[in-house]
């Protein structure tokens, strides 16, 4: 099973014919100077009035809230004012993924440039797990630390901050995950998920979070700048890292999310971090093909800095570091002030990840074939699979590809370094676990904790421990969780579009005025949209066959479209075909020359297209079983047809090519020979070639057959066949 197999759902969020809305969209144009096609995407994310829409196009610092609505910033403030004036050593208490990474790297470099004894520490995540340890705070009281902050974790970690506390260590947590049960009993608890915050906006990362501790510090050390200065101060200073960690971490970039993001771009574009622009340049090259001199050239290029640079270039890189080595190394690279130290860690880095990629792909094909021999589509809804050898750091993306392919919750399981010889019922394998939206991970995942060691994250994703003899259990009670609380129609493809745009409105002049609403990501998606009725002229394999490239043609105009990551034979459509088309809009540079290209998100026949498909295929059935016809439907075949269609499939059995379905007949004949034949015809010409004995047919279906040509096949008549005098008597002037 895979993605084409299940049922696909379009839908549009504007469609004109709202009197009220569409007078609104048609304001918006007008008071924002933008086109309507634009104007409709800012109504779509909510802003419908001018004043909104104007603050979302561009965003200002007024929209950063005050740090101190947070609960508890004031006792984390003032508990590490003291510690500096105490001189007490600091530790900062990190995650390993890139949210981690950058919160380390911002409060380490804040602290520092405060005269702080400071340091970090990042568990392993091979040999330590994820989340504070007891026998991380054992290294920790060894080497002085008076007062651990956690950043992008803590927030469970209500035994250990006791344990901490035999050893007179204080801790200041600071976290983002979803908060259950208990708070840790810290010094202080930032978090705006406290169920007792009212902090107005909760979907901060958790290097977002460092950021409103460092800005309420900021604004309490310097009493002689206004509030806004002050943050400005530490935006200036820190806003990229935030930005790379908010991207990396999935989070909704709106409200003060958008205005982090935003500044952040800018930053990282003008290339003021040296290992953020050291990681950009060897990410750049690194993909890079060799000459015939063996030596690669370097990319002069420069590459747009945007959100989907960071999620797809950048976070991979410093995450592959956490997930197979040690992230340290990446906290190495952002804080490195040298710029041939830190092109050598970017190097690094991107030697780590190519060997995480190739563990990646490994893993999932396993997976996949696991899927396919194991799971019961029918009746399971969540996918769990374990393994004793799985890379720990490497499952959660795995898990993320499967959910993608097949539109289902997953969870993999790895024992990969808790067994010891031979396995036992008790060893405790950690998993990482992906959602489709509606179904939140973490209350599926409280509501099946009896089986848990224990568990924490997002309502998309998140993290488990679980003993192996509990895994049966568990994966049944996630599953009857899934069945009793979801609907079906959960599970079902959908696509949603912004809006239809016609032929006509595609241009790049278009594209530009798009680039205004950036940054996208969750909950400000790059913009879909639905183009109707493009003929299909030419379907080009791309990038070893990886990727598929379709050239169309829609009101006198050519157009290009990139079906990333789907094959020839995956994409299914053919020559003449009209389709309709769900894509992004994107402008590809090449040799110098700037062109539109669509980048497919789905593909469909039109409605008309595919209704006269299936009427073709009930109008065959309908005359075989007796029903009278007329002359002007065309069905019955001249000597002619026959012979243009019997010469095209002796030509393409001589090449190896027969198996055909009625469609790609169809439009081979249209494409190749130039005569176009409805289906209705081709199969009576199909039945006629069989009758005559000049080719055999195995029909595998509805609409797939498979072919030989008869060798010495004797001539015959084709108005002589029972088929042709069938369709003579039946034919009604």
């Amino acid at each position: 099973m895979n993605a084409n197999d299940k049922k696909k759902v379009w839908s549009l969020r504007y469609t004109p014919g709202n009197s009220e809305v569409d007078a609104n969209i048609d304001k918006l144009a007008h008071d924002l100077n933008v086109s309507r096609v634009v104007a409709s995407l800012i109504y779509n994310r909510g802003f419908h009035d001018s004043k909104s829409g104007e603050a979302f196009m561009n965003p200002t610092d007024e929209t950063l809230h005050d740090p101190y609505l947070l609960k508890d910033m004031d006792k984390a403030v003032e508990r590490v004012s003291r510690a500096i004036e105490q001189g007490e050593r600091i530790t900062v208490y990190g995650d390993y993924d890139v949210d981690g990474v950058t919160s380390v790297t911002l409060l380490y470099l804040y602290l520092k440039s405060l005269g702080a004894d400071v340091n970090y520490y990042i568990p392993l995540r091979a040999k330590e797990g994820y989340g504070v340890s007891n026998t991380a705070i054992d290294t920790l009281s060894k080497n002085g630390t008076k007062l651990i902050i956690t950043v992008d974790t803590g927030i469970t970690a209500n035994n250990e901050v006791e344990y901490a506390r035999e050893f007179g260590i204080d801790t200041v947590v600071t976290d983002h995950h979803e908060c259950h049960g208990e708070l840790p009993e810290a010094c202080a608890v930032v978090n705006p998920h406290r169920p007792d915050c009212t902090y107005p906006f909760c979907e901060l990362a958790g290097v977002g979070v460092v950021f409103k501790f460092v800005c309420g510090y900021e604004i309490l050390r310097c009493p002689e700048l206004s509030r806004d200065e002050a943050v400005r101060n530490i935006c200036s200073k820190y806003v990229d890292l935030v930005a790379v960690g908010t991207v990396a971490d999935v989070m909704p970039l709106i409200d003060e999310n958008r205005v982090i993001v935003k500044q952040g771009l800018a930053s990282i574009d003008a290339g003021a971090r040296v290992g953020l622009a050291a990681l950009i340049e060897a990410a750049n090259n690194s993909a890079l093909t060799r000459p015939a001199t063996g030596v690669a050239e370097k990319n002069t290029k420069k590459r747009k800095i945007n959100s989907g640079y960071i999620s797809f270039s950048l976070a991979p890189r410093i995450n592959a570091a956490g997930r197979i080595s040690s992230a340290s190394k990446a906290v190495e690279l952002l804080l490195a002030e040298d710029a041939e130290r830190a092109a050598y860690l970017a190097e690094e880095l991107c030697e780590i990840n190519l060997v995480r990629q190739r563990e990646e792909n490994s893993i999932a094909e396993q997976a996949y074939k696991m899927i396919e021999e194991t799971h019961d589509f029918a009746n399971d809804k969540v996918i769990v699979l374990e393994n004793d050898t799985w890379q720990q750091g490497i499952i959660g993306i795995v898990s993320s590809r499967i959910t993608e392919k097949y539109g289902l919750p997953s969870i993999l399981i790895s024992f990969d370094g808790a067994t010891d010889g031979d396995s036992d019922p008790h060893d405790v394998g950690k998993g990482s676990g992906r959602s489709v939206k509606g179904m939140n991970l973490v209350d599926a995942l409280d509501h099946c904790k009896e089986h848990l060691v224990q568990f924490g994250g997002h309502e998309l994703a998140a993290g488990l421990s679980v003993m192996r003899c509990n895994i049966e259990g568990f994966r049944r009670m996630i599953n009857d969780y899934a069945r009793e609380s979801l609907s079906d129609d959960l599970f079902v493809m959908k696509y949603e579009a912004d809006c239809a745009i016609s032929a006509d409105e595609l241009s790049m002049d278009v594209v530009d005025e798009i680039s205004a609403l950036e940054p996208f990501g969750v909950s400000n998606q790059t913009p879909v949209f639905m183009v109707r009725d493009m003929t299909l002229e030419r379907v080009i394999s791309m990038g070893a066959g990886k990727h598929t490239k379709l050239m169309l043609s829609a009101g006198g105009k050519s157009y290009t479209a990139v079906c990333f990551g789907m094959s020839a034979s995956t994409v299914n459509y053919h020559f003449g075909e009209h389709l309709d088309i769900l894509c992004q809009l994107a402008i590809n540079e090449f040799r110098g020359q700037k062109s539109l290209q669509l980048i497919v998100q789905d593909i469909r026949l039109t409605p008309s297209l595919e209704a006269k498909y299936e009427s073709e295929k009930t109008r065959y059935k309908e005359i075989v079983g007796g029903a009278k016809h007329s002359r002007d439907e065309d069905i019955i075949p001249t000597r002619a047809d026959v012979a243009h269609i019997y010469k095209f499939l002796r030509y393409e059995g001589m090449c190896g090519h027969t198996m055909f379905s009625y469609r790609v007949l169809r439009s081979s004949i249209l494409e190749q020979l130039n005569v176009d034949v409805n289906c209705v015809k081709l199969r009576f010409i199909i039945d006629i070639l069989s009758e005559m004995r000049v080719c055999e047919f195995e029909h595998l279906g509805d609409d797939l057959f498979e072919f030989e040509i008869c060798k010495n096949a004797e001539k015959s008549n084709v108005e002589l066949t029972s088929t042709y005098k069938m369709l003579e008597s039946r034919c009604q002037a």
